[in-house]
């Protein structure tokens, strides 16, 4: 069984270290999927690096007012619209560092999806974030045989 658990268990808040390992995570989660969709390219390292600062703005301001606003959207699609208001910030990021370019939707698309598997799975891995997976292996019951156990299964009458 999978379990996902988006509030594991309260931390102590440590702002510096916790920007620092989400700017990081965001930066290679960018890089990754700068490397695997053609169509998403930067100039210098340091544009990289002003993308991702950027990404993480928007993440943090703009995207809460997007959520909410396309609410219903995203209870119709059960969440899958997500991606689409992603891909719609990794497009915004573009057009305001001037060395990062997203040539069209689809490649903002790929690339927006890339970044949330990359995200989730080192914040996974490095135990930063909210967002945790499990793996749980449940227990076989016993099988009971016979009649001489109290079997707490329902309501029983004596007589």
């Amino acid at each position: 069984m999978i379990q996902f658990n988006a509030n594991a268990e309260p931390k102590e808040k440590r702002p510096m270290r916790d920007f620092l390992h989400q700017f990081v995570v965001g930066t290679l989660a960018v890089l990754v999927a700068v490397h695997l969709v053609p169509e998403i390219k930067y100039e210098k390292p340091v544009d990289l690096l002003l993308a991702t600062l950027v990404l993480g703005f928007l993440n943090g301001f703009l995207r809460p007012l997007l959520l909410l606003g396309c609410l219903p959207l995203l209870i119709l699609t059960l969440g899958m619209f997500l991606i689409v208001i992603n891909a719609g910030l990794l497009m915004l990021t573009a057009e305001f560092v001037d060395g990062f370019s997203v040539k069209w939707f689809w490649p903002a698309f790929w690339g927006a999806l890339i970044i949330s598997i990359v995200t989730l799975i080192v914040n996974t891995l490095t135990g930063g974030g909210r967002s945790k997976f499990q793996f749980l292996r449940g227990r076989q019951k016993e099988k009971k045989t016979g009649y001489d156990h109290d079997d707490d299964d329902g309501p029983v009458i004596d007589v």
